[in-house]
């Protein structure tokens, strides 16, 4: 049986860890210290308090300059939207791995479920499984909700309108987020959100099933996020770690906040400014582990360049004009996410445009 299939079903009880998931040591090394990322209240910022909006704006941008990784409270989601969106993710990864299997990606395709990534690679496998689909609202139909009831039928319904609701409200924080950006840097607030109004955006369901060996593999190995903007809530278990100061730090679940990490898409939006948060999840030998991620993107055809106040104000431009179909393209077809993607995908956009 592939690794796709073998996931919650097997792997959960497998005394040894098979040698596609094992990771290089580089990779594992523990995190002993907490992560001391600001928390930041959107409460004021939301409500338009100036001194409350500048307050943020200042945790946000000294977070942004080290490591690129802040959460956030008082953000304005339903905290029983949320709670409804993990009793849908649970009823999921709990079906049979057939029924999983009947929604998996299908090649070239972002959408469905996956099994620790084993359609597209062979070794370094995460150890999870992962429900995948897009949305975007600049269209009358419920994108989500039409997706759940087509590729998983009527008795998904519900799933599907909760997930419609769900990516909503991040679609909106996302939305304010990119002001609170655009204020930190001292550019017009509005200036990137017109980037990001109608775009598609990628939510991300994750499973991590407990393992016998945790020290031998990784959930989610290390990387910086491609896309702009990823708004995350993370279970109790815990295991997110992003990587601050040369070691690995911790980042302990609260269930009042939503953790918030720059992508690859954003550092150059910031012309290099704001740091791409690199990051992994680890698993337990205990429990599992879930996480909604939601990945904010822009409009695939809009023009990835910093605003020309920062670039004036740097003295040069770090990267070049690029689409986020350029990158999404090369993330999907010729590169696997890691710490060098923004850099390994310069080299290729410049590359290819020699070529041609």
């Amino acid at each position: 049986m592939d690794s796709s299939g073998l996931l919650r079903s097997e792997l959960e009880v497998l005394p040894h860890v098979p040698t596609n998931f094992i990771w290089p040591e580089e990779n594992l090394a523990d995190a002993q210290d907490e992560l001391q990322a600001p928390v930041v209240d959107l409460d004021g910022f939301l409500r338009g308090d100036d001194e409350a909006t500048q307050h943020a704006a200042k945790l946000v941008s000294e977070a942004c300059l080290n490591h690129g990784f802040f959460q956030v409270i008082n953000h304005g989601v339903d905290p029983h939207l949320i709670r409804e969106a993990h009793d849908q993710m649970g009823i999921f990864f709990k079906l049979p791995i057939h029924r999983k299997l009947s929604v998996h990606k299908t090649p070239g395709s972002m959408w469905g479920y996956s099994g620790a990534h084993a359609h597209r690679f062979s070794s370094k496998l995460p150890w999870k499984e992962t429900l995948s689909f897009p949305y975007n609202d600049d269209t009358l139909e419920p994108v989500v909700t039409n997706y759940f009831k087509s590729t998983m039928g009527e008795d998904f319904e519900q799933a599907g309108v909760t997930f419609q609701k769900y990516c909503g409200a991040m679609k909106q924080l996302g939305l304010k987020l990119t002001e609170l950006l655009a204020i930190s840097l001292g550019v017009d607030r509005l200036h990137y959100r017109d980037l990001f109004e109608d775009g598609c955006s990628i939510m991300r369901c994750n499973n991590y099933p407990s393992c016998q060996q945790p020290s031998l593999t990784l959930g989610t190995g290390p990387h910086c996020d491609p896309t702009s903007i990823t708004i995350l809530h993370q279970d109790h278990v815990g295991g997110l770690h992003v990587f601050a100061d040369n070691k690995w730090q911790t980042v302990p679940p609260r269930l009042d906040a939503l953790v918030v990490n720059i992508g690859d898409t954003f550092t150059a939006l910031s012309n290099g400014r704001y740091k791409s948060c690199l990051h992994r999840a680890v698993v337990n030998k205990y429990k599992e582990r879930k996480s909604l991620a939601f990945f904010l993107c822009p409009k695939e055809d809009k023009v990835v360049r910093p605003p020309e106040d920062i670039v004036r104000m740097d003295g040069t431009k770090q990267y070049p004009d690029f689409t986020w179909s350029d990158l999404l393209q090369f993330t999907q077809k010729c590169y696997r996410a890691d710490e060098d993607t923004l850099p390994n995908f310069i080299k290729w956009l410049l590359s290819s445009k020699t070529t041609n």
